[in-house]
């Protein structure tokens, strides 16, 4: 029997290891083995919105931060939006994650939960957390934040990224958060002829931080974008 699409994506969380290389001061986080209640909670948000086999469009992120999909198995979904629009709760972990914000703000308007993961699917090209020590402490870092953390995960990445083509994901246009992030996806498209075309949408945090008096320009934009 053919798997759901939400099967599909759980096996592929349940699977999820990076083992490489690392530069000295990084580290991945993955919170399917560090928190058993994420692994829960994940498998109930796709059986909720992917019990399904329809294709969807693809939106791809750089990597998940330690308080979004690095808490809830959940890209751009932090425990407070996983609660109050989900409707799943989180009992071991309360986050805020600026991203997740404007994501769920393109949601609602979009036509809600429900009818925006009926069509697209959202995901990284690096799926777990990446951690940088800085001053004595731990801080978010995107794969891209260093030449050599790049090229330990860029093989990672592109199986990564092509595992995730096989549940049923338009690769005719794909959508890409952040144009540092589409820089280095196009030098993976260009090695493993991944996507036909690669369409460029700000990064939710850089509107949240830097443009949110024109927050509604860019929230009408990716809806236009992804009913295109």
């Amino acid at each position: 029997m053919t798997k759901t699409f939400a099967e599909e994506v759980v096996e592929f969380n349940r699977n999820l290891h990076y083992s490489g290389n690392l530069p000295d001061d990084f580290q991945v986080l993955n919170p399917y083995l560090d928190n058993p209640e994420t692994m829960i909670i994940m498998e109930k948000f796709y059986q909720k919105y992917y019990n399904d086999s329809h294709q969807r469009k693809f939106l791809i992120g750089i990597n998940p931060s330690r308080h979004g999909a690095g808490v809830t198995g959940v890209p751009f979904t932090d425990t407070k939006r996983l609660e109050a629009i989900c409707r799943i709760k989180m009992e071991s972990a309360h986050t805020h994650e600026v991203s997740s914000v404007f994501m769920y703000d393109v949601i609602g308007q979009y036509g809600g939960a429900e009818e925006f993961y009926k069509e697209v699917y959202i995901n990284s090209p690096f799926p777990l957390a990446i951690v940088r020590k800085s001053k004595g402490s731990w801080i978010n870092a995107n794969y891209y934040d260093d030449k050599e953390l790049f090229k330990d995960v860029k093989d990672f990445m592109i199986d990564s990224l092509k595992k995730h083509i096989t549940l049923n994901l338009d690769t005719s246009e794909v959508f890409i958060l952040g144009k540092k992030n589409a820089d280095f996806i196009s030098k993976l498209n260009k090695e493993a002829n991944l996507f036909e075309k690669m369409t460029v949408l700000e990064h939710p945090r850089y509107i949240q931080q830097y443009k949110s008096k024109e927050k509604q320009l860019y929230i009408d934009k990716y809806i236009l974008t992804l009913k295109n």
